[in-house]
């Protein structure tokens, strides 16, 4: 364990979910975090690798029991656990045990083997490190969510409710991903959070795996459908003699452009004749059915509650008992929710690390009525903590990984997010005043 003097430095990363059933074996950063590691290796600081849980994806192994999961992982990552022991050798490396992984603290052979890398598997759900004269509080988080807290910790049966969902929805979408036009649910790990599920498979369905024709028929009136309601509301105006202004406006002004102008009539004829008779013959019924089933969800508290919508609270609540608990400590750094960021509580610092995954931004269309578009893009990092000249430093250092949009978007949705791509960036550099605590 480090001594904590002042040139101590503590590097921290989390929730890389590393290994599970077929498709969801496949690490698409595995180059950049041996590249992470092999700069580990040569450093000369007096420096500590925390890997704040889920570095393993145990879970996501459901034909598999026990220590077998690591024979899996040994035999399909061989690079990365003998890059592991060589850096292991430079620096200290501490790994936490996380939800996906906390079958690591069940069986003493996952501790034994670990340590034959270089290692030190910590068994307990949280550590503590010294950094000048102060505490870091280090945890992965999933202790502070109901849907994933080990109530018997170290047990080998342990099976919170996201358990539950990572066998029956996780697992098997690694199963089946190659199964569809393209390989695309072996990203379900990167929805967050979950409520967006639904939308994410209507998305995807819509943009990946309808049939072309059927999609390219529905896409001008699912586009144009704001415009059709309007234009339908029009018409209606002026077959009962009440309004005819508008629609001889519109009428006349597309008549200009000749070929174009017939084929924009034909196509607004269409959306609009379409659009009124869902209006007229289901728009009012459904109007109410959707309200009605909104005020149900709201009240189960199923989407966009107030957890989802400030998934930090429990963690800040969290921080404020530890801080008054153990008034030395200043930062309370955690992983879990794959959403990196630093906030100030009391006066000290709440840090989350942030994910590996893959990371999927909601982009809701600005008009109509097609699906969102989920833009993947990647945020990898790893935070750095240190007491320096100025006081205790918390920087993050961005990793690059170019976006995967061209490859895995259709060229609908990239036209759709054109101007609206996300530009994800990570906190700046943090410095909390030695004088804390005291």
């Amino acid at each position: 364990m480090p001594t904590g003097g002042d040139d101590q430095v503590y590097y921290v990363i989390s929730d890389l979910h590393i290994g599970g059933d077929e498709q969801l074996e496949e690490v698409p950063f595995l180059d950049e975090l041996l590249s992470f590691l092999q700069r580990l290796e040569q450093t000369d600081e007096d420096a500590e690798l925390v890997i704040n849980g889920d570095m393993f994806g145990l879970w996501e192994f459901t034909d598999l029991e026990g220590i077998e999961k690591f024979d899996a992982l040994e035999e399909t990552y061989p690079e990365l656990f003998e890059q592991l022991r060589r850096t292991g050798e430079n620096i200290s490396i501490t790994l936490l045990p996380g939800n996906h992984d906390h079958e690591l603290v069940a069986y003493d052979a996952y501790r034994e083997r670990l340590a034959a890398y270089n290692v030190d598997l910590v068994t307990d759900p949280s550590i503590t490190r010294p950094v000048g004269d102060r505490t870091i509080h280090f945890e992965h988080g999933n202790q502070q969510d109901p849907n994933n807290r080990i109530e018997d910790w170290g047990s080998p049966h342990a099976t919170p409710l996201g358990y539950f969902y990572n066998t029956m929805v996780t697992s098997r979408a690694g199963q089946v991903s190659d199964r569809g036009r393209y390989n695309w649910m072996k990203d379900v790990q990167a929805v967050t959070p979950t409520e967006w599920m639904p939308y994410w498979m209507a998305s995807k369905y819509f943009y990946r795996e309808m049939n072309p024709l059927l999609r390219y028929a529905l896409l001008p009136f699912l586009l144009l459908f704001n415009v059709s309601a309007i234009l339908a509301l029009l018409v209606g105006l002026d077959y009962v003699g009440l309004w005819s202004t508008p629609v001889n406006t519109i009428t006349a002004f597309i008549g200009q452009f000749g070929i174009a102008g017939t084929v924009v009539n034909y196509l607004l004829t269409y959306t609009a004749t379409v659009t009124g008779l869902l209006i007229l013959l289901a728009g009012i019924p459904l109007y109410f059915i959707r309200r009605d089933i909104r005020k149900t969800v709201h009240r189960f508290g199923l989407l966009e509650t107030d957890l989802t919508v400030d998934p930090d609270e429990p963690y800040r609540a969290a921080a404020q008992e530890i801080f008054e608990d153990s008034p030395e400590t200043v930062i309370f750094c955690y992983g879990h929710t794959h959403r990196p960021g630093v906030q100030d509580v009391d006066g000290r610092l709440l840090v989350n690390t942030g994910t590996w995954l893959k990371r999927l931004h909601r982009r809701d269309g600005v008009t109509g009525l097609l699906p969102p578009v989920f833009y993947p893009s990647y945020q990898l990092c790893t935070v750095r903590i240190a007491s320096e000249d100025d006081g205790i430093a918390v920087e993050y250092e961005e990793i690059d990984k170019p976006s995967p949009h061209a490859e895995e978007l259709t060229l609908t949705e990239r036209l759709l997010t054109l101007g609206r791509a996300p530009d994800p960036t990570l906190p700046d550099r943090t410095v909390i005043s030695r004088d804390t605590g005291q």
